[in-house]
């Protein structure tokens, strides 16, 4: 399954504040799990509703998150999508000439969260030590919520 295609799956019932804390340790857990620490940042309309830095992080982590939730914000796709749709060519020129690559990153671990019948409403952003793993980290925290919470 192609990243666009799983996008458009992960679409949540509804999302409240309540629902970020929810999600968020969902993937806190998970990571414990794998014993590999992550900095958490859920937005939505560009207010922070849940935002974590496990043991093991730095205060780099918050920049990380920051900016690679930025791609998600400009393209309304994943980080991820976007890596894997521009060369690291094009990267270099095209999306940081729209986008300074001082406050964005083109890595995966940043989704776009939208809710059924309203759309995007922001974004979940993963950092941890790797740009594959963050996306893995999201995917697997969203599919686990929606199971939770469907009907």
């Amino acid at each position: 399954m192609n990243i666009e295609q799983l996008e458009t799956e992960l679409i949540l019932p509804d999302f409240t504040n309540d629902n970020a804390l929810e999600l968020g340790l969902i993937i806190i857990n998970h990571a414990k799990a794998q014993n590999v620490p992550v900095g958490i940042l859920i937005e939505r309309n560009n207010v922070p509703i849940f935002n974590f830095l496990m043991d093991g992080t730095s205060k780099e982590y918050i920049q990380w998150l920051y900016r690679k939730k930025m791609i998600v914000d400009h393209y309304n796709k994943s980080s991820a999508f976007i890596a894997a749709r521009f060369s690291p060519k094009e990267i270099a020129s095209e999306v940081n000439w729209l986008i300074s690559p001082l406050e964005s990153q083109v890595l995966g671990g940043s989704l776009p969260l939208c809710i059924k019948n309203v759309g995007m409403v922001r974004s979940i952003t993963v950092a941890s030590t790797s740009g594959i793993l963050d996306h893995e980290y999201v995917i697997e925290g969203v599919r686990q919520f929606i199971h939770l919470h469907e009907d």
